[in-house]
């Protein structure tokens, strides 16, 4: 190849990496940080710690919507203090006040960033879409701990208040409640 021709063939070659790293460095960070706990991103279990310590740590509660999200949305209760290790219960409490089914899902983050790989979820809302009918409330449980692996931690063993925070976002219903929600939608006749 010539000059000309083999920067062009250079310079798509670096385009073409490039966009693949992008491309691939999304789902890659994601990964990363669901499995360290970085970004304040929480770790999963199946069941509570086999030890709890005499140490306790406050957990702050915090809700919010995405712009355009017609839900109210909060925790039950602000805060609460547990020993590390213990198994926590908290409801967030979530209202449809129109007159159409929503669909939302949440997203979640611990701060501050340190505690995200100690708090560790057992079950959530967050973990499945939520569907609520017009003028539906309901409160929806998160079960947690935190791993008393944290005080032993060289930057999280100065944690002393965790806060879990949900963003609600409205998505697409299903089909079959989509479905079943404009079969049951009135109908207005124009003669």
């Amino acid at each position: 190849m010539t000059g000309p021709r083999k920067t062009v063939v250079m310079l798509v070659g670096v385009v073409v990496t490039m966009g693949a790293l992008a491309w691939a460095s999304v789902p890659f960070y994601d990964w990363f940080c669901r499995v360290t706990g970085f970004g304040g991103d929480t770790l999963v279990a199946d069941a509570g710690s086999d030890v709890v310590l005499d140490q306790t740590i406050k957990v702050r509660f915090d809700a919010s919507l995405n712009s355009g999200m017609p839900w109210e949305f909060k925790p039950v209760v602000r805060s609460m203090d547990l020993r590390i290790g213990e198994t926590g219960l908290a409801f967030y409490e979530a209202y449809n006040p129109t007159d159409r089914p929503i669909a939302g899902t949440a997203a979640y983050n611990v701060a501050p960033f340190e505690a995200g790989g100690f708090f560790t979820k057992i079950d959530c809302f967050c973990f499945e879409m939520q569907v609520l009918q017009p003028g539906e409330r309901v409160q929806m449980p998160v079960t947690f701990y935190v791993d008393p692996e944290i005080v032993t931690d060289r930057d999280a063993k100065f944690v002393k208040e965790i806060t879990l925070s949900y963003t609600f976002y409205e998505t697409d219903l299903p089909e079959e409640t989509a479905a079943l929600a404009s079969e049951t939608a009135p109908t207005t006749d124009l003669n």
